[in-house]
């Protein structure tokens, strides 16, 4: 099995972790840290990162074309989407939708999702795939799963603020992908000069860097 999937399923494992936390259940129906999602909302958006994948590998290889990882995020509407757009509307509404049954049924299909890829996911060739709410294109399945570990990785994060638990830790491996990524999103976005600036010499930092 490939680093990228080992370290996806590393990952999986450690957000269903984070939603059997006492604190998670506790703050269910409160608003979270991301402005306009409930804690609630914020665990279904994370638990479907992996609840996802097991339905767009049993599907049929898509006939849309493929396309490389920054090309989706060049293609995404999300990104510079404000928080009443359509898009953010529709992210917000399906986190409460997969959350809608609780906190413990929630932790329970994650884990069983788990289970599924963990078995099945070594077997499958990286092929393409697609989640046909993005658009008329497809990814490479490792490189769905680069997407979906960055997903894991950031709203994680944002869970554990959200009910005042420290970030989990996760896999070095996993981490350096994730920020991988970021730093390449970020460059993209603000430039090669900007990056280099904030990471080496804070008196010529701009103001952000974010990937998003």
């Amino acid at each position: 099995m490939t680093g990228i999937r080992e370290d996806f399923l590393s990952v999986g494992a450690s957000a269903a972790r984070l939603l059997r936390e006492p604190a998670v259940s506790e703050a269910w129906s409160k608003p979270s840290a991301l402005e306009e999602f409930s804690v609630g909302g914020l665990a279904g958006h994370l638990a479907y990162q992996v609840l996802a994948i097991p339905e767009i590998v049993a599907a049929p290889v898509p006939t849309e074309p493929t396309i490389s990882v920054l090309d989706h995020y060049a293609r995404v509407e999300w990104i510079d989407a404000g928080l009443d757009d359509e898009i953010s509307l529709r992210i917000r509404s399906g986190g409460d939708l997969v959350a809608a049954d609780g906190p413990v049924v929630l932790a329970d299909r994650l884990d069983a999702a788990l289970d599924q890829l963990t078995a099945g996911l070594p077997e499958i060739a990286d092929r393409p795939v697609r989640i046909s709410l993005w658009g008329p294109w497809s990814l490479m399945l490792d490189d769905m799963l680069l997407t979906r570990l960055m997903e894991l990785a950031v709203h994680s994060d944002d869970l554990a603020v959200s009910v005042g638990l420290p970030t989990p830790e996760l896999p070095p491996r996993a981490v350096e992908t994730v920020l991988g990524l970021l730093t390449r999103l970020s460059v993209r976005r603000h430039g090669a000069s900007a990056v280099l600036r904030t990471l080496s010499r804070a008196e010529r930092a701009p103001g952000t860097i974010t990937a998003f």
